[in-house]
């Protein structure tokens, strides 16, 4: 007999995607000052920013919507009350010690977007307006939360980047600098990627799993390795899928539609086999 899943939850309340939105939105505000001003209560009236000391109100904002999720994550999951409240503090207090790497990340990030895509003339463009930019942006924060082993929040976070995006990052990819996704719809990046510095990334490109290593009861082993690892300055042209714990050395090339299932040493340049165009008249080729 399959095992018996409830589908009732705890009776506990679940952390909110609405409320990690909200997150987020103070978290972008705050990482680019001057680009998402978050309304007052007075001046969304009047349709004006609330400026000043902006940034400053939305990283306050930020912490108190995640120290409130960070609750009713741990609550959700039935850790214990009084665990719960040491490690919602520590989590607080590493995450605050991290946001100026994630700052420092996503500027190296905006600008591998400006100066990866001709069709862009300022970081002003790639900030406001790029998918990548943002789903890197929910990605930063997500991993830093997973690294913390928050439980649910890192991938609701990143859930809801893949629901505006359609860019799937696992929280848990680790990703370099300057890591720039071209239009980026259909990307799907496993939980343990490795991804090095400078690594630029098209539509479609899949760094997934080629077979899963099982227990004794035929379940897949949680947090295997399986994943591709993709060194310094690799380009994964649109389509190209990477299966299984392989390696992608650095200065590589992967071609669009590319299908790999084996690691490629430094400076490769893989391609789709030479398409063959054969004339047949008179029924002959049957």
């Amino acid at each position: 007999m399959p095992e018996s899943v409830p589908l009732d939850g705890p009776s506990r309340v679940p952390p909110s995607s609405t409320e990690l939105a909200a997150f987020i939105a103070s978290m972008r505000s705050a990482l680019f000052p001057g680009y998402f001003p978050l309304a007052d209560e007075g001046a969304g009236a009047r349709g004006e920013a609330n400026t000043g000391s902006g940034s400053d109100s939305a990283m306050d904002r930020a912490r108190s919507i995640l120290r409130r999720q960070i609750e009713l994550s741990l609550a959700f999951t039935e850790v214990d009350d009084e665990i719960a409240v040491r490690r919602t503090e520590r989590v607080l207090v590493c995450f605050a010690e991290a946001i100026r790497e994630i700052q420092r990340l996503l500027a190296t990030d905006v600008i591998a977007a400006r100066d990866g895509d001709p069709s862009t003339r300022s970081v002003h463009e790639t900030i406001l307006c790029f998918p990548g930019v943002l789903a890197t942006l929910h990605h930063r924060i997500a991993h830093q939360l997973a690294r913390l082993e928050v439980p649910l929040l890192p991938r609701m976070i990143a859930e809801l980047a893949h629901s505006a995006t359609g860019i799937d990052l696992h929280p848990k990819a680790r990703i370099g600098e300057a890591f720039f996704i071209d239009h980026g719809t259909g990307v799907v990046i496993g939980e343990t990627c490795r991804i090095g510095d400078r690594v630029r990334v098209y539509q479609g490109v899949t760094l997934g799993a080629r077979r899963f290593e099982l227990d004794d009861h035929g379940r897949p082993i949680k947090g295997h390795p399986r994943h591709p690892i993709v060194e310094n300055d690799v380009t994964l042209y649109a389509g190209a899928t990477v299966l299984g714990r392989v390696t992608i050395g650095h200065d590589s090339i992967i071609g669009g539609n590319v299908w790999l299932t084996k690691g490629v040493p430094p400076f490769s340049r893989v391609n789709q086999a030479q398409l063959r165009h054969d004339r047949f008249d008179q029924g002959a080729g049957i």
